[in-house]
């Protein structure tokens, strides 16, 4: 069954970090656009295969692999099993990512290492991987999930910061590089979403004083960001290209 008329009928969509959060919303929106998801986890096997489950329940081609974005041998390993398996990745979305709020002070240098293998490496090798086959079929997507905090100063962020900014700037230059292969980078930026990530740094209170500073009155939701990326991966938007896309409901407007 399944949506063959879907958008994204016919292609391949490999979403990093997918087992939950932006990524599962993502994997779903995919996968409602006609897509054969590829759902990718690190540590959350029960999570991934529920969300498996649940896609092929729907009629989705699915299928869901464990590996470490940071580290080459393993996406070299999860890109060969998924074209085994599945075909060319025609639609990579780099979301992968972990969170650091820590003054500078008291950030490791195995805090530094372990932020920016996952956000800023795990991009560049997953992307890197994802390239020669979408150069050779001149066909390609990469939506690149960074943040707000990638663009705007934030107290107890830099770390993360400087994780983001760097997947900013890796977008841009992909996008110019890679354009004329037909293949198209875009980033998005999100601010604050209601996530499990975000509510393990916030208590109740904060959550709400945060929402009550959105000009939209609310945190984005896991979906706010799916809609935008599944957009992003579509051919309405074959024209936009080395774009960072900020989702912050005005905040830093």
């Amino acid at each position: 069954m399944g949506m063959e008329r879907g958008e994204l009928a016919g292609k391949i969509c490999l979403v990093t970090g997918s087992s939950r959060g932006i990524g599962a919303a993502i994997a779903r929106a995919a996968a409602d656009q006609g897509a054969g998801v590829v759902i990718h986890y690190r540590h959350s096997a029960r999570e991934a295969s529920a969300l498996l489950s649940e896609l092929e329940t729907k009629g989705t081609r699915a299928l869901a692999v464990q590996a470490d974005v940071g580290d080459e041998r393993a996406v070299d390993a999860m890109f060969s099993l998924v074209e085994q398996k599945m075909g060319t990745v025609d639609l990579l979305v780099n979301n992968a990512g972990i969170s650091l709020r820590k003054l500078i002070t008291d950030t490791s240098i195995e805090d530094w290492y372990r932020v920016m293998d996952t956000n800023l490496k795990g991009v560049f090798l997953c992307s890197r991987r994802a390239v020669s086959p979408m150069i050779r079929q001149r066909y390609g997507r990469i939506v690149n999930i960074a943040s707000i905090w990638g663009l705007h100063a934030g107290a107890m962020e830099s770390v993360y910061a400087a994780s983001k900014g760097g997947v900013v700037a890796l977008s841009k230059s992909l996008a110019t590089e890679l354009g004329p292969s037909g293949i198209t980078v875009n980033a998005i930026c999100p601010g604050p979403v209601e996530t499990a990530l975000l509510k393990a740094e916030l208590d109740t209170g904060e959550l709400e004083a945060l929402a009550a500073d959105l000009p939209l009155g609310r945190l984005a939701s896991p979906g706010d960001v799916a809609e935008l990326c599944a957009f992003l991966l579509s051919e309405r938007a074959a024209y936009i290209n080395g774009q960072v896309i900020t989702l912050d409901g005005g905040w830093k407007a």
